[in-house]
């Protein structure tokens, strides 16, 4: 079992994904996870842009101290923010307020754009955040530390495989993908094509069935009962103390910006 989400490490690796080396990579990772969700859930409830633009603030700092290469990290955030681009656009044209110009007839909002401002703040600190403290981790570790959480085996299983497969699975595609355009397939607007891409889904279905069921007979050969077993152990540090005391006083910093503007 251990050799196998192992490997689901070196996968990963080779898919380009890149470990925290600095401060992050030395705190416990149950607590970056716990960390993670607690500011996720405290950025989200905030609506002040003032909290808004502290909360990206740190976020930013976090990125600097976890030692992730900036240009990349900024660039997967950049594409996220392209998911959304849209609705940030239309959303000062279809929420009434105090209009701020007229396009074509249609009126738009400053009610609309601090909206479309809000939700933009809002997703980049917290992917941000879950860049630096959740994904900077090693798959293997992900796992060990969401199962010191308490977390229900199965979910716990369902990732680490995923991870470790994910990449088996393309590789497969690539291969079914590659027969096709031998035999002179050319992808089109037409039944074929349409036909011919459902028959290479049907196939990876067959085949990922074929291959778990090939994993779990090896796997219980090799004495795999259903639980994981946890070759790491984690403890709580000096570090991992001064960490929880500070991201303690960031959340309440952000609380207390949030609250004294309701206060006004």
């Amino acid at each position: 079992m251990n050799q196998v989400l192992s490997a689901g490490a070196k996968t990963q690796s080779k898919t380009g994904a890149s470990f925290a080396v600095g401060l992050i990579g030395e705190i416990d990772p149950r607590v970056r996870i716990v960390a993670a969700v607690a500011y996720a859930a405290t950025v989200v409830s905030l609506s002040r842009f003032e909290a808004l633009a502290a909360a990206l603030c740190i976020s930013l700092s976090l990125l600097a101290v976890s030692q992730l290469p900036p240009r990349p990290t900024l660039r997967r955030v950049a594409a996220m923010d392209g998911f959304i681009l849209f609705m940030l656009v239309m959303l000062p044209f279809t929420m009434p307020g105090t209009p701020i110009f007229t396009l074509w007839g249609y009126p738009a909002s400053w009610e609309g754009l601090w909206r479309a401002i809000e939700i933009a703040l809002t997703a980049n600190a917290v992917v941000l955040a879950l860049m630096t403290l959740v994904g900077t981790m090693e798959p293997v570790t992900l796992g060990h530390a969401l199962h010191k959480l308490r977390c229900p085996d199965r979910l716990v299983h369902l990732l680490l495989f995923t991870i470790r497969y994910i990449e088996v699975l393309r590789e497969e595609y690539l291969r079914l993908r590659t027969a096709m355009r031998l035999r002179g397939f050319r992808p089109g607007t037409n039944w074929h094509t349409y036909r011919s891409f459902g028959y290479l889904v049907g196939m990876m279905l067959v085949r990922a069935v074929e291959r778990s069921e090939r994993i779990l007979e090896a796997m219980k050969c090799r004495g795999f009962s259903g639980r994981l077993v946890v070759l790491e152990r984690f403890r709580l540090r000096r570090i991992d103390h001064l960490f929880i005391a500070t991201v303690c006083a960031v959340l309440l910093a952000l609380i207390g910006l949030e609250v004294a503007h309701v206060a006004d």
